[in-house]
């Protein structure tokens, strides 16, 4: 695949431009898309493109297939775990959560992780690379060929942190937005990150209308760095300005995602501090009772905790809710997904 172009890779209008490049007519470029998005495998699929043109795609590009390696479905029925082999023999894992009003999709945008976030099972094994954009993208495009249904909301919150594989982040961002292919709309679009402030500014600049949400886990910056390694670099303080920013050059709310650990982070206290640091700002709490991995020793709250945290930050209008975890029997929940199959 060495120099070849990933067709999946383009936006309808770069596809254009790439068939100029190779000496054909802008519509080509336009056919070749369309034959994308209907599932074609093959340029030999692509019934009236002429042979000619197909012998040149096949010297210069691919289009781009990932494959359906295991699939795990849990007991409702409602949450679908895919493992996906990559071309070079990598594994990555998609979760698939199948609501009665939509049908979300959970996307990896890298083979393992490097952020070290200490609850987290994706980043046992290091980073091994990034994903290219088309890699991202095929993880939602077999899903719906595998389900027969459209998936109408997407975030980047599986094995990977977004930011860290910024460029082709935002390549994908472009491609799953246009409107002859996937056509997701951008608020219906979440992108999770740990915190990597100058990538958020730059995320701002683009000004789309993605929900961004942060990795918080504590309001202090100690225990934050006990639990997550990445605030050794970037503090509590930096991460908001950046969001605020964020909130400023996109009019979105910013959700603060923050894992209930038992006896580390799920105190009155802990609630007080976040209330006051996010005291005013147009916000978000998600609270997710820790999903529990073998080889870590965190353990969930107490349902009555879990609720009285909610409560407290309700009360000083902090809206906040407590997630619902799906999958978590078929370890596709916040935080179990690994690399485990290979």
């Amino acid at each position: 695949m060495e120099n070849k172009k990933a067709l999946k890779n383009f936006t309808e209008a770069e596809m254009k431009e790439f068939m100029k490049e190779i000496g054909e007519k802008a519509f080509r470029g336009t056919q070749v898309y369309s034959w994308i998005y209907k599932g074609a495998k093959t340029f030999d699929d692509m019934k009236n493109i002429p042979k000619s043109l197909r012998e040149k795609l096949e010297e210069v590009s691919y289009i781009g297939n990932i494959d359906i390696e295991l699939k795990l479905e849990s007991k409702d029925g409602k949450t679908k775990k895919y493992l996906f082999l990559l071309n070079d023999e990598n594994i990555i894992e998609t979760v698939m959560m199948d609501y009665d009003s939509r049908v979300t999709v959970c996307v990896s945008n890298q083979v393992g992780c490097r952020m070290g976030c200490r609850f987290c099972a994706s980043t046992m094994d290091g980073l091994v690379r990034n994903l290219e954009p088309w890699e991202i993208l095929d993880q939602i495009m077999k899903i719906q060929e595998d389900t027969g249904k459209r998936v109408s909301n997407l975030v980047l919150m599986g094995s990977g942190e977004p930011l860290d594989n910024y460029d082709n982040t935002k390549q994908f961002l472009k491609i799953v937005n246009d409107e002859n292919g996937l056509n997701i709309g951008y608020r219906h679009i979440t992108l999770s990150t740990c915190g990597i402030v100058p990538k958020i500014y730059e995320l701002a600049d683009l000004e789309i209308p993605i929900n961004l949400a942060i990795s918080l886990h504590s309001p202090y910056d100690d225990k934050r760095k006990e639990i997550m390694p990445v605030a050794n670099k970037y503090s509590i303080k930096e991460i908001l300005d950046a969001c605020r920013y964020y909130i400023k050059k996109t009019n979105r709310r910013v959700t603060f995602e923050y894992s209930l650990i038992k006896g580390v982070n799920d105190g009155k206290k802990e609630a007080e501090a976040l209330a006051s640091l996010l005291k005013g700002m147009l916000c978000h709490v998600n609270l997710i009772p820790i999903n529990e991995v073998d080889e870590r020793d965190f353990k969930k709250p107490d349902k009555a905790f879990i609720y009285k945290f909610r409560d407290y930050l309700e009360e000083r209008n902090i809206p906040a809710t407590v997630r619902i975890s799906m999958g978590s029997d078929i370890s596709g929940a916040c935080g179990q997904l690994r690399r485990k199959h290979k």
